[in-house]
Formats: structure tokens, sequence, C-alpha cells
């Protein structure tokens, strides 16, 4: 018994190509991903390291190390330049992990200081940082901000268990 291809009868996939305008694509994908090599050469020319990298709409965030160092970096994609965060990276901190809004102006990070892992909220139009309480109390992980800056949601660890906190921003 033979099994039923995903993929339709050559004539009919080419009249439908052909009525809508467009090439056939072979098999059941759709249009392969392509990297965007000239942006990519340029990230990785700024750090000698990056990780755990958040999308907004025309912002890259993520963990770059330079000089030894870890540090939150914004990236204004339309221009290809770091945007300053003055006050977010401090000397006594390490960033763990990074989440940018949608619109760019706040950042949700987790970062280690001394021996605490804390949650905090920048905003990048005041430059203020603003720690967030967890209820009930745990170590934070992982984090990651809703598209309006409006919600986030944070991995916690909680007696030997791992939870996910959804925390309404003002």
């Amino acid at each position: 018994m033979s099994r039923p291809s995903c993929q339709p009868p050559w004539s009919a996939l080419a009249l439908l190509c052909l009525l809508i305008g467009v090439a056939p694509i072979s098999g059941c994908s759709g249009p392969s991903a392509k990297p965007l090599n000239d942006l990519n050469g340029l990230l990785r020319q700024s750090a000698t390291s990056r990780r755990d990298p958040s999308m907004g709409t025309r912002w890259l965030a993520s963990l770059s190390r330079r000089q030894g160092r870890e540090r939150v970096e914004l990236i204004d994609l339309n221009n290809r330049k770091p945007v300053p965060l003055p006050g977010l990276n401090r000397s006594d901190a390490l960033p763990v992990s990074v989440s940018v809004s949608g619109d760019g102006r706040r950042l949700a990070v987790v970062r280690q200081r001394g021996n605490r892992t804390e949650l905090i909220l920048y905003r990048r139009n005041s430059e203020t940082v603003q720690g967030l309480p967890l209820d009930p109390p745990g170590v934070p992980r992982s984090v990651s901000l809703d598209a309006r800056g409006r919600q986030l949601a944070v991995q916690v660890s909680r007696n030997g268990r791992w939870d996910v906190d959804l925390i309404r921003l003002p």
C-alpha cells in the first residue's frame, strides 16, 4: 500500500502557480530561510561572543561579550548601530537573560549580582532600572517580554522545581 504524497500533481500545481503568478516550490516546505549575511558579519565583528537574542520590531537585544565582560546590548537594526543603555550595564552585575519590547523602549533582564539573582525592568526613555519582585520568592533564570512591553513571562526556580510566572507591568 503506497502512502499519499504531500506534493500535488505537477500539472495541477503548475496551473495553480500560473494563475497566482508564482514559481512552483518543490516539496512541502515553503520558501527557504535566507541568512542576513551582511548584518550577521557585523554582529560577529562587534563582540567576541553573543547569546540570548531577543527581537523587537526593529531591535535586537542580546548578551554580548567584549574584553572579557558580558553586557546587555541593544542594536537598532535600521541603522545597524548599538543603542546606549546608560545605567543598565553595571560592573558588579552579570546578565543572564534579556528580552526587548517590540518598540525597543523596555528591556527585561535577569542578572546576577554577588550571590543574588534579580529580575529588572529597564526603561530607555527615562534610563531607569526597576527591580521586579517575585511572589512567591524564587530565583529567576530566563525572561520574555511581550511586544507591547506590558507583560512578562519569567522562568523561576522554587524549591527544586521550575515555574513560569506571568507578570503584568505598570
